[in-house]
């Protein structure tokens, strides 16, 4: 997984670079943090752990709304949230206007679970970042908050997330 700037010009563009390259850090980084049980989504699988990124956004949703956000059938959905209430990270209740709707929020132990995920994620990206020249993380600010920007995420500002939250 090692890149070399003069890879870089081999391909067909700018772009195709920037994407070849951040695949390569994603990819980097998803080895770095499944090799020690410190970093990983254990006990929960990534898409788990993406049904309470989206919990943790949006405060309270219906099924219906989750499994679009998540673009996953409801019945998968359903099935995920079921085991996610099983070990307290979410919880469920009724609509108080249709009783017959089900609404999802995050837990106090799922939020906790997050903050905890993020902590030792964000403990291993300061260690690469530390070997990393203040030239270089500055263009890695960049660079990131432009991603963030393209994918309509806003700034940390609008989100209340970090750039290592994002990474």
């Amino acid at each position: 997984m090692s890149w070399r700037p003069e890879e870089a010009s081999r391909r067909d563009g700018a772009e195709d670079s920037a994407a070849g390259v951040a695949l390569e850090v994603l990819e980097l980084l998803e080895v770095l943090w499944s090799q020690g049980e410190t970093v990983s989504t254990a006990p929960l699988s990534s898409s788990q752990v993406r049904v309470l990124y989206v919990l943790e956004r949006e405060g309270v949703v219906n099924l219906r709304t989750l499994a679009e956000k998540l673009d996953s059938m409801p019945s998968s959905v359903s099935r995920m949230c079921d085991r996610l209430q099983a070990v307290g990270f979410i919880d469920r209740g009724h609509n108080p206007c249709d009783r017959r709707e089900l609404e999802l929020r995050l837990s106090r132990r799922g939020a906790g679970y997050l903050r905890a995920f993020r902590s030792r994620r964000e403990e291993v990206l300061r260690g690469l970042l530390g070997k990393m020249t203040p030239t270089e993380q500055a263009v890695l600010v960049r660079g990131l908050s432009g991603i963030r920007t393209a994918a309509g995420a806003g700034s940390p500002e609008e989100t209340g997330a970090g750039v290592t939250e994002s990474a």
